[in-house]
């Protein structure tokens, strides 16, 4: 047996080696070097160490420093830019440093928990923050106290938690500290209340990490082998993925269903102006009208019907503000309102949160805490929004009492607050010149929401009117609603984005406002002026976009305000979903990966089970429950399945797809291939030759310019629209996507307005997408 022997500097034959164990239990050989006597050790186990005990670990104890010798306080928060606004506010006699994010983490290369003990998590310091860790130990060792002033959630805790074991802080010395806003208020109260950590809230983190780590990295190497590379699977990311499958699976098998609306046009000779009313019930039942063919009669009978007003109902309705934002509202409002994704609507959101510089040295938190799930103020906070409306709104505007919100989220953590401006003093018009662009449209969107979320409601009067019409044949009664806003309300300030659900009819009459009708009476005698028959389709059910899929999240109780942009980001970087517009499309790879799952682990992508285990994490974030008996409550019938899918699971890794072009730059074979967004060209020869090209999807309609494929294409920052394949000797593109159908006018190429209607590119008129041509027909 050899070893390096220092002195000689080479390695040299062990002389009389004798089987030891280190201090920390690991098997080793001693001896000397033969040539100069060194003493050499060989670690490993050998044959000599069977039937030896190694000796009990002794846990290093560590070092401290005598009580005298420390002094000052350190601060430890997770941002350079958190830092930067916390040192300000407290001033001399406190240090405060940034652990930039987590310190301690899983090992990335092995699963790094044991499902035999426990599933003990096995934790280490990443190389890249190493120098951190020692840099923050250093620290900790001199200071006679240490405040742990990360976020005030679970993933918060668990940072602390860490940080005190990485830092070898004593828990003694160690102090935990909490604040939803970074004020000078907030952090004052927070440092006057310091507490231990909360394990209950670590042990709830620690059993989602668990989880997630279980799940993801047995059910990624299964889809590697079974699929192709670079593909992966979680708790919660597959189960969004099979809403976004199962919603577009819906769509594919949506038949679009005719029906038709009929509206009278109707006149009180003493009382103009005329107006319209919509057909509700023919005899009363509801009119089943499904063709034209249906319709015709009902028209000719309906011009031999004499008409009168029936019930006028007359009446007021309050309109309530919108709750002040949680997480998953602001990010479906920046959604709809903006255009921006879960993941951009948060990292604004930091910013503004960790403290923004506004002139003179000056630096402050501009919003609470943006991952929350509850929509309480606290008292100040109301108190101050109160004293700004009645001083800007006057006192009509404000209401008798603070209203009061309840969280509708599932589990919702009622301790923190609603996203709010930290000073409602602060308009967004103070802030203009100290924002970018983005972050004044998002804080304007927080400073409106939370100000009108204390005012009083908007007042409507309403109106009802009822008219009835009889021939020898039938009754027949139509209806008409109308209403005008009498007292704005918190509408002066903020008016809530409509969620564009979709789906089903779309026969609602829009709303007349009231001022345009003339003032009826029942029983006033009515002339019939003209029918209308219009035509419609039922429509599927829209995509989902990041608010609607969010919203969808948060209903079903999956996922937590810290968890829903990564899932969305995880979608689009696995390639599983892509954009269209706002919407997210499911890939051709995110259905097969989709299928599979859900025929081998049932449980994990149904909603209503991962819905529980998210009430199971709160229950140990609440102490009711003990995670590893949780863990292990879902590990079990996990690992079953898991073998079972391991030898049942079929493989369906394409074959390669050949093109019957050769590379241009080495003339091997070109194929298509697939990566994190989806399927390109590249060169059979890859990695020695890295030759790619885009990957034309063909939407089946020619050019109008030289009749060559219209293509879906992609900008940089990955907007679509369509070019001619031909490109560049054709420039023809579109950001609509052009139609199959062909202008009925004039022949012209017809491209989607919306998602109802087609516009001619030629002629400029405008279509029914469900049945060209189509629209509003008078029917004699």
């Amino acid at each position: 047996m050899e070893a390096y022997c220092v002195k000689c500097k080479a390695k040299r034959m062990i002389q009389d080696p004798e089987p030891t164990f280190t201090s920390s239990g690991t098997p080793a050989t001693r001896g000397k070097c033969q040539v100069c006597g060194t003493t050499l050790y060989r670690m490993g186990k050998t044959p000599a160490h069977e039937g030896m005990t190694p000796p009990p670990v002794q846990k290093k104890k560590r070092k401290t420093r005598k009580a005298n010798k420390r002094s000052g306080r350190l601060v430890i928060v997770e941002s350079p830019a958190k830092a930067r606004t916390v040192g300000r506010f407290l001033g001399k006699g406190y240090k405060v440093r940034a652990s930039v994010g987590h310190v301690r983490d899983l090992l990335r290369s092995k699963l790094s928990i044991d499902v035999d003990h426990d599933f003990e998590p096995r934790y280490r310091v990443p190389n890249e923050k190493r120098e951190v860790v020692k840099a923050l130990k250093a620290e900790a060792s001199r200071a006679e106290e240490v405040f742990l002033a990360t976020d005030p959630d679970r993933e918060g805790e668990a940072i602390a938690w860490h940080l005190l074991e990485a830092a070898e802080i004593e828990p003694e010395r160690a102090r935990r500290v909490v604040f939803h806003e970074i004020t000078k208020a907030a952090i004052e109260e927070a440092f006057n209340q310091p507490r231990t950590i909360d394990m209950r809230l670590v042990d709830a983190q620690q059993a989602r990490r668990v989880l997630d780590r279980l799940v993801g990295y047995n059910l990624s190497p299964l889809l590697w082998e079974k699929v192709r590379s670079r593909l992966s699977a979680g708790r919660v990311q597959s189960v969004a993925l099979r809403m976004v499958v199962d919603r577009e699976r819906e769509i594919r098998d949506f038949k679009p269903q005719e029906y038709w609306t009929v509206d009278a046009e109707l006149l009180q000779p003493e009382k103009p102006p005329s107006f319209r009313a919509r057909l509700a019930k023919i005899d009363a039942q509801e009119p089943a009208l499904s063709s034209q063919d249906d319709v015709k009669p009902v028209l000719e009978d309906m011009r031999r019907a004499a008409y009168q007003v029936g019930k006028v109902r007359r009446g007021t309705r309050s309109r309530r503000p919108a709750a002040p934002f949680t997480t998953s509202t602001l990010q479906q409002d920046a959604s709809r309102r903006m255009n921006f994704t879960a993941r951009r609507t948060m990292v604004i959101a930091q910013q503004l949160y960790e403290g923004v510089e506004l002139g003179g040295g000056e630096r402050v938190g501009l919003i609470t805490y943006m991952r929350t799930d509850s929509t309480q103020i606290s008292k100040q906070a109301q108190q101050e929004a109160r004293d700004f409306i009645r001083d800007r709104y006057g006192d009509a505007n404000l209401p008798e009492k603070p209203p009061i919100y309840k969280t509708r989220s599932r589990g919702a953590q009622e301790a923190h607050e609603a996203i709010r401006p930290t000073s409602v003093a602060r308009t967004p018009e103070d802030l203009k010149a100290y924002l970018t662009r983005d972050q004044l449209r998002l804080y304007r969107l927080i400073w409106k929401r939370f100000v009108a979320s204390q005012m009083r409601p908007a007042l409507y009067d309403t109106l009802s009117i009822q008219v009835s019409g009889r021939t020898e044949r039938h009754e027949y009664s139509l209806r008409l609603s109308a209403s005008s806003l009498r007292f704005k309300g918190f509408l002066e300030v903020y008016e809530e984005s409509v969620a564009q659900n979709g789906g089903g009819r779309q026969d609602q009459a829009e709303a007349v406002v009231l001022e345009q009708l003339p003032d009826l009476v029942e029983g006033d005698a009515l002339d019939l002026l003209d029918l209308y028959a219009e035509q419609h389709f039922t429509q599927p059910p829209p995509r989902y976009s990041d608010a609607t899929l969010v919203r969808a999240l948060e209903e079903h109780g999956i996922g937590r305000p810290s968890t829903y942009a990564s899932i969305l980001g995880t979608l689009q970087q696995r390639g599983y979903v892509r954009r269209e517009g706002r919407r997210l499309v499911p890939t051709e790879i995110g259905e097969i990966v989709n299928d599979l799952l859900v025929e081998h682990f049932p449980d994990i992508v149904d909603l209503g089970f991962t819905a529980r285990m998210e009430g199971e994490l709160d229950e140990i974030a609440a102490g009711e429950r003990e995670w590893v008996e949780v863990v292990r409550e879902f590990y079990a019938p996990f690992s079953e399945q898991l073998k079972h899918a391991e030898e049942n699971m079929p493989e369906v890794k394409a074959e390669p797809e050949y093109l019957d072009r050769k590379c241009p730059e080495c003339g091997n074979p070109l194929m298509i291939r697939h990566g994190r967004f989806g399927k390109f060209i590249g060169c059979s020869n890859f990695p020695k030759c890295r030759y790619t090209e885009p990957w034309l999807e063909k939407i089946g309609v020619s050019c109008p310019k030289d009749g060559g494929e219209i293509v879906l294409r992609r900008t940089r920052k990955g907007r679509v629209f369509y070019g001619c394949a031909n490109y560049p000797e054709c420039d023809f593109t579109s950001w609509k996507r052009p139609l199959p159908q062909r202008c009925p006018s004039c022949g012209g190429l017809l491209v989607a307005e919306n998602k109802h209607k087609a516009v001619c590119t030629e002629c400029g008129e405008t279509f029914e997408q469900a049945a060209l041509p189509q629209g509003e027909v008078k029917l004699a």
